[in-house]
């Protein structure tokens, strides 16, 4: 007996090694990427063709990188919640279970609690991830936080001179969350906060003639060399990638459901008629010749969000479909041989310079989003 006991604690130390720990991030250290001054050569082994076996590569050679670079390093931030969400996407389109296993670790590990910062979305964005393993196995410890936040949440009164959500960034941290607890619980409270604080930001920062979002009130009259008005590729990715991760969550039928769905054509047509000859967009979108090198992460969420709405019946396949083909194919070549995904811009609010060699998790969950749409209207 006392043998077996001490294999028993062997096996205990061995299992306990294999798991990754999950660490706090120190003050002012940025887990999210780097860039590599000599990122090697560019893959030979990957294929842009929308065709579902050439996808599934691209998606397992990346998450395969990624994972390898990051599980050791995942946080509760806003950057690695957009890595989960890809890597959940990243499982769907291939099917190996490794991508979502290691987000269901996280989980665990971090006992399905949310960043310390109450009512600030960045510090939410990780619970879609923690819903959507919720909606699987509907566990009470995983929901238990989200709910206690979205309660306080739903008391807290309005300020009229702050809105919650002051950034257009935070239109895809915190209404997909909100969206995702509401068709987890059935509760209708949870859309309609949603619905009135994302109305109080678009009114506030969405050009209605641009069909663009300024990222905050600080840019509203900042303007390019051009003349035009500035805005950010990132920021207006993480809007429209946001409304194709708030509109299948929202009842059919609904009024509600048929605002969104009207403001994401309008947006994506803005957005399609501003693409890149290489099928990519600058970091500034309205002054592309101030930007010469593409930006991967917006364009990665603007790939997503374009292929879901064909996918969804929402987007004229026609028309958008050799859009998203050229997207597809710059995002693919910004691949490198050991599954680097480069060109993704560092954290920031504005356009700004990219490095071929910057790789983000942010982009990363991007891109994986991307290539789980982009497989699925391959099966079209």
């Amino acid at each position: 007996m006392k043998q077996m006991r001490g294999w028993a604690g062997i096996l205990l130390l061995f299992a306990l090694a294999w798991v990754p720990v999950v660490r706090a991030q120190a003050p002012g250290e940025d887990t999210s990427g780097d860039v590599a001054a000599n990122p090697g050569p560019l893959a030979t082994d990957v294929s842009a063709e929308l065709k579902t076996k050439a996808v599934k590569h691209a998606v397992a050679k990346v998450a395969d990188w990624q994972l390898k670079q990051a599980e050791g390093k995942f946080a509760v931030d806003w950057t690695h919640a957009a890595l989960y969400d890809g890597l959940m996407a990243a499982t769907r389109v291939t099917g190996d279970k490794r991508y979502q296993d290691a987000v269901l670790r996280f989980a665990e590990q971090n006992r399905w609690q949310l960043g310390t910062r109450f009512g600030h979305a960045d510090d939410e964005a990780v619970a879609q991830s923690y819903l959507e393993l919720y909606m699987e196995d509907r566990k009470p410890e995983r929901i238990e936080a989200i709910q206690a936040e979205a309660d306080k949440l739903l008391a807290r009164p309005d300020d009229p001179k702050k809105d919650l959500w002051w950034w257009c960034d935070a239109l895809f941290m915190a209404p997909p969350t909100l969206a995702r607890l509401y068709a987890a619980t059935g509760d209708r409270r949870y859309l309609d906060y949603m619905d009135r604080e994302w109305a109080l930001t678009t009114e506030h920062l969405y050009d209605s003639n641009a069909h663009l979002y300024s990222r905050d009130a600080g840019y509203l009259d900042r303007h390019e060399k051009n003349g035009a008005k500035l805005f950010w590729s990132r920021g207006n990715g993480w809007v429209l990638a946001g409304l194709a991760r708030v509109i299948p969550y929202l009842p059919q039928g609904d009024p509600m459901r048929a605002k969104y769905e009207a403001q994401f054509r309008e947006m994506a047509k803005a957005v399609a008629a501003i693409q890149g000859s290489d099928g990519l967009w600058r970091s500034g979108l309205l002054d592309p010749d101030s930007y010469p090198n593409p930006e991967v992460s917006g364009s990665a969420f603007f790939a997503f969000a374009l292929a879901w709405g064909i996918n969804q019946g929402l987007l004229d396949r026609a028309t958008y479909e050799p859009v998203v083909a050229r997207a597809w194919k710059g995002l693919v070549g910004h691949i490198y041989a050991d599954g680097r995904l480069g060109s993704i811009q560092k954290i920031g609010a504005a356009p700004g310079d990219v490095s071929p060699g910057g790789s983000y998790v942010y982009g990363v969950g991007a891109f994986l989003l991307a290539g789980e749409q982009v497989e699925k209207l391959s099966k079209l």
